[in-house]
């Protein structure tokens, strides 16, 4: 069979034949129909992820979407390399396998279920949100972001406060149903202010920033909040601005903050795989926040490489696999990176 393959901790992945899967007791062979690129598995690639490793070769891919030999479309959830989903079949546990709803395509699902999984767990296993309170994203503009806003709504949030550089991105965020928006650009007097304005009185942050972002949003926030012993509760669960940011102690000491992680490591993978299969009963009834990309795993290589608009997922699909139904793979060829 084929696989990508990385030979190298933070090289491109090659496509090439490679063993088939010899299922250990309790594993099943699963065909993959579609299986997505997005940070954590480039990051699993490189061997920079937090909770990875180095063995080598390695075929990335951390979930995906595959049929059984019994022919049910289902959901694979978190296999980590060196036996990543990208791979025209792969071992699975079968007590881990989710049924994917009727109706739904398995590239859209691929695309779909790692943004949503990243707020979905974070709003229900770590926030704990409750019906009617503010949800705050700090980072609302990127696919992880913009599920956030649905899923909170969804989840019945009284408001939601959109936080990003990109103002036509956060125009699109208003659309999805965000009552308030954040600029992140501009004197940092400013945006603390902005951030006062606007979410003085979360309940919850989701933040996918950390960095200069997430300092000024807490500033801002406890500068005008009315009420100091009222509970903030701030879920870390991205970097994209940088890994570090300057705590200082008296904010921890003036007002009840509670900071909660959201990966990998902050809660039981029995837990994870529940809150996957209740988000994936939900996904009929959410509209796409993420444009699928189908791409042909045979080039993986070059789509490694390429840049992708944003709001876009490049989806692997096997050789015959669906491609033109889900964006314009072709035109993203040669693109220079931005």
């Amino acid at each position: 069979m084929y696989a990508a393959v990385v030979h190298a901790l933070g090289q491109q992945p090659r496509y090439e034949s490679v063993a088939e899967p010899a299922p250990a007791a309790g594993e099943v062979v699963v065909e993959v129909l579609a299986a997505a690129l997005y940070p954590l598995v480039r990051s699993f690639a490189s061997g920079g992820h937090y909770t990875g490793g180095d063995a080598l070769p390695l075929v990335p891919g951390f979930d995906g979407v595959g049929r059984t030999t019994a022919g049910e479309l289902v959901y694979i959830p978190g296999l980590e390399p060196p036996h990543g989903t990208m791979a025209e079949r792969v071992a699975v546990p079968a007590a881990a396998l989710m049924p994917v709803p009727e109706g739904l395509d398995p590239v859209a699902v691929a695309a779909a279920m790692n943004p949503a999984s990243a707020a979905w767990i974070a709003l229900r296993e770590r926030a704990r949100l409750l019906r009617g309170e503010t949800v705050l994203v700090l980072g609302a503009t990127g696919n992880a972001g913009r599920a956030a806003i649905q899923l909170a709504l969804d989840q019945g949030a009284g408001a939601v406060v959109a936080a990003g550089r990109d103002e036509r991105a956060l125009r699109a965020a208003t659309e999805l149903g965000a009552h308030r928006t954040v600029v992140l650009g501009g004197p940092d007097e400013e945006v603390a202010a902005a951030f006062g304005a606007a979410a003085a009185g979360a309940d919850i942050v989701l933040d996918y920033l950390w960095d200069r972002p997430a300092e000024l949003a807490l500033d801002g926030i406890l500068r005008h909040r009315a009420d100091l012993t009222r509970t903030l509760r701030w879920v870390q669960v991205g970097s994209a601005a940088g890994a570090d940011m300057t705590l200082p102690s008296a904010w921890l000491r003036k007002a009840d903050v509670s900071v909660f992680g959201s990966g990998l490591g902050s809660i039981s993978g029995a837990r994870r795989n529940a809150a996957l299969r209740d988000l994936l009963e939900r996904l009929p009834d959410l509209a796409p926040t993420t444009e699928a990309v189908a791409v042909p795993m045979a080039e993986v290589e070059a789509a490694w490489a390429s840049p992708v608009r944003s709001g876009a997922r490049l989806v692997f699909v096997p050789a015959g696999g669906d491609t033109e139904a889900f964006g314009p793979w072709e035109a993203l060829k040669g693109r220079e990176a931005v």
